[in-house]
């Protein structure tokens, strides 16, 4: 391979993309509309979570305890009641998600030491969110229940706290349980993945189908040559993107970086590199580039947002699913970024996910590399 043919290329493809938009728009443009859209719409957390009381007891303890849930930062009391019907019609009409019911006689049980329930109606439509509402729920009642607990000891004259269980939850990596921190790592990844294969699975096509591939042909340039110096413009594009995301996740949400800056930008080359190949390849297998850009988007889109552990738990799907994602490329870097960003860990601990990237670049560009052919066919 020669260095001047190389950068011929790479000149000529760097002239493509300047004068076309579409082209700087779908390296640029689309990842930072993306990474603004997900990253404000897409969360894990459930705050605010809608609630309507029927308080049947109307006493101070009924009182102290509804407090205790319009004072926390996970419930959001919109009205009172006096019927199951309100209720319903609340639910059906997503006006609440859960509906507390608190008995005649739940000041009376307080009182006497004796256990005293209320009842909790969900929307299970949702079964995550109804989970997470009633875990919310659970919560504050145990907490309410310990608080009547300790005044009624105390009242009997027992002041020790001998025997009781005093937690104190320490949280690692993200203490502040902000979802935003665990998804913007691996959006990240996922967009890298689907843009770059996009961006490369129209170039080699779009020589086909113009006719300019010919005039390639006849020239001295080898295959290795092409398609390197067509990896080189957008392989500059998406470490410009790279560049803007972690910028992004920094400065517009926040998101600790709690490892190595160098380390990251050097997994997400050799990442890079592999996702620019694969478009590539696509491209010289199909010579089309609807075709490619279909089979691109079908390739990395899918399986970046299912299997990659990006939204949904890879521990949690079916057995034969799981060993699915092992050929997933994009799950290794979804785990990489999150190492890095969250916990700060390094390639002793990232070494076979770092692997499997190297690996996958080094064979998906030469099996580019191999499937080119300088003949028209």
């Amino acid at each position: 391979m020669k260095l001047q043919r190389i950068k011929a290329v790479a000149k000529k493809e760097f002239h493509h993309v300047f004068r076309d938009p579409r082209s700087l728009g779908l390296g640029i443009a689309i990842p930072m509309l993306l990474l603004f859209l997900f990253g404000y719409a897409l969360t894990l957390d459930v705050d605010k979570v809608p609630l309507i009381v029927w308080d049947q007891s109307a006493t101070h303890a009924s009182r102290d305890l509804i407090s205790r849930f319009s004072g926390s930062r996970y419930f959001s009391l919109k009205r009172y009641t006096d019927n199951y019907r309100d209720i319903e019609r609340a639910i059906d009409r997503r006006d609440a998600l859960i509906a507390l019911v608190i008995p005649t006689d739940f000041a009376r049980r307080i009182e006497t030491g004796e256990t005293a329930r209320i009842q909790a109606i969900l929307d299970g439509s949702d079964s995550n969110t109804a989970t997470i509402a009633l875990g919310y729920a659970e919560s504050v009642a145990l907490s309410y229940s310990r608080e009547v607990m300790l005044q009624q000891t105390r009242r009997h004259g027992v002041v020790s706290s001998a025997g009781q269980l005093d937690i104190r939850p320490r949280l690692w990596f993200n203490a502040d349980m902000i979802s935003r921190n665990y998804i913007f790592p691996g959006l990240i990844a996922v967009i890298m993945m689907v843009i770059a294969a996009l961006l490369t699975s129209l170039t080699v096509a779009r020589e086909w189908e113009t006719g300019t591939m010919e005039q390639l042909i006849s020239t001295p340039l080898k295959g290795p040559e092409l398609i390197i110096g067509k990896l080189i413009p957008y392989f500059s594009i998406g470490i410009l993107d790279l560049i803007l995301a972690v910028l992004v996740g920094e400065f517009v949400f926040a998101v600790p970086l709690r490892g190595s800056l160098w380390l990251l930008f050097g997994m997400s080359l050799v990442f890079l590199t592999g996702a620019l190949s694969l478009g590539i390849l696509i491209s010289i297998v199909t010579k089309n580039q609807r075709m490619a850009s279909q089979l691109a988007l079908v390739s990395t889109m899918l399986p970046a947002f299912l299997l990659s552990g990006f939204i949904f738990p890879i521990d949690n799907m079916p057995l034969v699913i799981r060993g699915v994602t092992h050929i997933i490329v994009a799950r290794y870097f979804v785990t990489i970024l999150r190492g890095i960003y969250l916990k700060d860990v390094g390639l002793d601990i990232l070494a076979g996910e770092a692997g499997f990237l190297a690996v996958f670049s080094i064979v998906v560009l030469a099996l580019a590399m191999r499937k080119f052919r300088k003949k028209i066919i």
